[in-house]
């Protein structure tokens, strides 16, 4: 790391120096900018947004704030000296450190040992002091006001601990500047309160927090001032209470929030799924239809049983009574997926990295396993048609990629729900049941996922929705089905529906 002759500028006389600053910052990829004179200024004991759209330069920026990324031009500041970061360790020796939305913990190794891993380990002549590291650790859990068992292995914690943990590790090494890439992507309602209650703290210390969230009901309930990123340029730094979650959402799509949600009335007469008394391990005497142009959505609390009604319906578990039609088509009793697959029934499942996606596979390869009768004949596999098939989905969905040779893994998280959407798409199903389709993606990406359902529906497919946002849930949705404690307690027009009423039915107000 080497450390510049610090800026004397009229602002920086008038105002207390940055905890960290980025200046005009300039990155770019095979001749393309990343980033085009970034700018980004956190104080101390401030949590300030950092919010954009997949591909606006959010994570391109924290690599170079945290030293993998070297920027082509531009200034990095922290307290008012000019910095050059050469590695990640630079960056945590000036007390900048990030955590990402996938954790660094080590799964095998004790809470204290994840602390304090590392060059922060206590130790003389490569003998660990024991005593010492678990005082060292309990003190970062008490700064935290956590009592997570200090022997216990970091692997059976639950995500929030794991958060904590990872957090306290940050804290060890005497960290200023915490950057936290979607910490709550994993965690319960309570989980995020008990982690509010934690970074307000740090707050409270003079913790500089940069904090990057597609959820913005979070940001307008925790941070002080938001920026936002479009196409690699800053558009807007400003108080959180001076502005909108409306106005954010336009400043981050360059158009008015209104227009996330394209306009209705595809829907047909034409039955194309239809259930009757429907019976799982939480779903109860289920029955409804859903018709050709049609998004039905399915709403309801964590538990209610919406996502295993898509399970079932998808053949990826089995019903104990009750029967599914496609088409006129009765599916036998006990089908699995192929067979859902071979009716016209395609699931998107709501864990796109776990079970949507191959991440180390090419983006032709996760769409070609699942379309083998389409690009095979007679046994053999065809190169060409994988090709063709693959670059049709990259065209079709817009997917921001290299190729079709690219990993899946590399790409952000809504063009990897692109990709399930793709494969899926290119076995034209009578009906796509899509679990939480825009969930961890940003506002953007969500209107491009919006689109591509009004164009499925105007083509006759029927989609069958599962959201947990109930505004989702009703702009994208021509009918809504809640779910309660596995049944279904309320139906109603999308467009005569409003969070009051859907709520009411959540809870279990039957009509």
């Amino acid at each position: 790391m080497t450390i510049l002759n610090p800026p004397q500028t009229e602002t920086a006389l008038l105002e207390p120096a940055a905890a960290l600053e980025a200046r005009n910052i300039v990155k770019r990829f095979d001749g393309v900018h990343a980033l085009n004179g970034v700018r980004l200024s956190v104080r101390p004991g401030e949590i300030h947004a950092l919010l954009g759209e997949n591909g606006a330069g959010k994570s391109t920026l924290i690599k170079i704030l945290t030293g993998l990324y070297t920027p082509d031009s531009g200034q990095i500041l922290r307290n008012g000296e000019e910095l050059e970061f050469g590695n990640v360790r630079d960056a945590h020796k000036e007390g900048v450190v990030a955590l990402y939305q996938e954790l660094s913990i080590v799964p095998t190794i004790s809470v204290a040992e994840n602390i304090l891993l590392g060059e922060q380990t206590p130790s003389r002549g490569g003998v660990v002091n024991w005593r010492a590291l678990r005082n060292r650790a309990k003190e970062q859990l008490d700064r935290l006001n956590q009592r997570i068992p200090l022997g216990k292995l970091a692997g059976s914690l639950s995500p929030v601990q794991q958060t904590m943990v990872a957090v306290a590790r940050a804290l060890a090494t005497d960290a200023r500047v915490l950057i936290l890439d979607e910490p709550t992507a994993a965690l319960t309602d309570l989980e995020i309160t008990d982690l509010f209650a934690v970074l307000r703290a740090l707050r409270a210390e003079g913790v500089a927090i940069v904090y990057v969230s597609h959820r913005l009901e979070e940001v307008f309930e925790l941070c002080d001032r938001l920026t936002v990123m479009r196409n690699g340029e800053t558009i807007i730094t400003k108080p959180v209470v001076e502005t909108t979650v409306n106005e954010v959402i336009s400043t981050m799509v360059g158009r008015p929030a209104g227009e996330l949600f394209p306009e209705r009335s595809t829907a047909t007469d034409q039955v194309v799924l239809s259930v009757e008394g429907l019976n799982g391990r939480r779903v109860k005497d289920v029955s409804f239809q859903a018709r050709a142009g049609e998004v039905l959505g399915i709403g309801g609390l964590a538990g209610s049983g919406r996502s295993e009604l898509l399970r079932l319906l998808a053949g990826a578990q089995k019903h104990s009574s009750g029967t599914i039609e496609v088409a006129g088509q009765l599916l036998p009793r006990a089908f699995g997926v192929g067979q859902a697959l071979e009716a016209g029934i395609a699931l998107v499942p709501e864990e796109r990295r776990s079970q949507g996606v191959i991440l180390s596979a090419p983006i032709r390869d996760n769409i070609a396993i699942a379309n083998l009768k389409a690009v095979s004949s007679l046994g053999w596999v065809s190169g060409r048609k994988i090709s063709n098939l693959s670059r049709q989905g990259l065209t079709d969905l817009r997917i921001k990629a290299r190729g079709p040779g690219q990993a899946v893994g590399q790409l952000s998280g809504g063009n990897q729900q692109k990709v399930v959407l793709a494969k899926m798409l290119a076995r034209k199903p009578k009906v796509l049941l899509m679990d939480e389709p825009t969930r961890g993606i940003d506002v953007g990406t969500k209107a491009e996922i919006y689109r591509l359902i009004r164009e499925l529906v105007a083509g006759g497919t029927t989609v069958v929705a599962v959201s947990s946002e109930l505004p989702e849930l009703i702009g994208m949705s021509d009918r809504i089905i809640i779910m309660h404690e596995g049944r279904i307690s309320g139906e109603v027009p999308a467009a005569s529906a409003d969070d009051e009423l859907l709520l009411s039915y959540c809870y279990g107000r039957v009509d």
